[in-house]
């Protein structure tokens, strides 16, 4: 067995400042084109369903630049997060390596969040078509219930329903209406953040270290591997789940972590030496 030395520890590493900065960066353009002049980046730059007119290839890799541009939290935890579970594993790596397995992790979770986007478009598509076809309360009410489609609503929906009940032709129309906007509306919902990949950091450091002990409120130690297992299947939950009003993409979380470990044990293959 070789023995590890690593080199001089640096508490915020090039690749990750260089990330922090960027992710920085482009939040203020977000937040200042939203502002002054209405225009959402993510149109163009967010990972969209390949199924809608806004998706493009490099949407793959933009969408990791990307975060909410209303809310400051989503960019401040992720690199928060990034920062302190990343440090260790680049000054481990270096920054060549460290960067490759961030931007696979990212991709891994785009990839695994695109197969769950089929599945729920076709699967909308299927009952949307049902209720089309057949503007009935029960084909509605199946419908709403599976996807929760009340969201966009601007008006009372148990009054719809009533009216469908009654069979009344103008609460059909006016249902068959919303249905299509809610089929586009899903078909063309986006995907920013760099969670994906922050999540293969995130395991990656439990998987290599997870004895090492994490501090909450700066006196509870506990392992690696269990806040890194709990994270997971508290991700793994939350996407069975998928309750209504959820606009997290767990199962890209979940795939960002999934490449981290085939990444990792692909490594190790080809390591002589172990850490």
């Amino acid at each position: 067995m070789n023995e590890y030395r690593p080199g001089k520890f640096q508490y915020l590493p090039m690749v990750i400042k260089n990330l922090m900065i960027i992710n920085g960066l482009v939040w203020l353009v977000q937040v200042t084109l939203l502002s002054k002049f209405d225009y959402d980046l993510s149109r163009l730059f967010a990972l969209h369903y390949w199924g809608s007119e806004l998706f493009k290839p490099h949407q793959f890799i933009t969408h990791l630049f990307l975060h909410d541009p209303k809310n400051i939290l989503h960019v401040l935890f992720n690199m928060f997060t990034l920062w302190m579970f990343g440090a260790t594993l680049e000054n481990l790596w270096g920054p060549k390596r460290f960067l490759i397995f961030y931007i696979i992790c990212g991709l891994g979770a785009a990839l695994c969040h695109m197969g769950v986007l089929t599945y729920e478009n076709v699967s909308l598509n299927r009952y949307a078509a049902q209720f089309l076809n057949d503007p009935s309360f029960s084909n509605f009410v199946a419908l709403d219930n599976k996807f929760d489609i009340g969201n966009l609503a601007n008006f009372n929906m148990e009054s719809l329903k009533s009216a469908l009940a009654a069979r009344d032709p103008a609460a059909m129309e006016m249902a068959s209406l919303y249905v299509k906007n809610y089929v586009n509306y899903y078909r063309n919902g986006a995907t920013l953040g760099a969670s994906g990949a922050v999540y293969g950091i995130l395991f990656a450091f439990g998987y290599l270290f997870p004895n090492r002990y994490l501090y909450f409120f700066a006196m509870i130690p506990i392992r690696a591997k269990f806040v890194v297992g709990f994270m997971i299947l508290g991700e793994l939950y939350s996407g069975i789940q998928n309750s209504a009003g959820d606009n997290v993409a767990h199962f890209a979380h979940l795939g960002g972590a999934l490449f981290a470990y085939l990444l990792l044990r692909g490594w190790s293959k080809k390591r002589t030496d172990f850490y």
